[in-house]
């Protein structure tokens, strides 16, 4: 089954119909490999209206289907996501998004909400510097 079928199984099991737009909207998302912006996929995507590309992501991000990444300069990019609930590592000098996938602050959560009375509900949780390869550019040789 292609990953097309399986998000529109997906949807229909939650009870959402899947129109043409929304099917060509799931594609246009499959088809990248990278994290994109909202604004750049409702350029690319034929066969969808803007408002049908906003509201598709905003459903497939709350099913879990896409993850939202807030970049440093505090734009949302997404992609898809199937690892489940995951933290990001985000480069402040490439862009480069990198997926955690262990939840290291679950004990902290828990101790705020026995401080505060909030059950909580949700959280997510980007992490900002530099890669790698962005550090090794900035050594400037003696």
């Amino acid at each position: 089954m292609s990953d097309l079928e399986q998000i529109s199984l997906e949807l229909e099991a939650s009870g959402y119909r899947v129109t043409p737009s929304r099917r060509a909207v799931i594609a246009a998302i499959l088809a990248r490999k990278t994290h994109f912006a909202a604004d750049e996929l409702a350029k690319r995507c034929r066969g969808a209206g803007r408002a049908t590309v906003f509201r598709t992501i905003r459903l497939l991000s709350d099913l879990g289907v896409v993850c939202r990444v807030i970049m440093d300069d505090g734009s949302p990019r997404y992609l898809v996501s199937r690892s489940g609930h995951h933290h990001h590592l985000v480069c402040t000098g490439c862009g480069t998004v990198q997926d955690l996938d262990q939840c290291a602050v679950s004990g902290a959560l828990r101790d705020i909400a026995d401080a505060s009375g909030y059950e909580i509900e949700g959280h997510w949780l980007e992490l900002y510097g530099r890669c790698a390869a962005c550090q090794a550019k900035a050594v400037v040789p003696a």
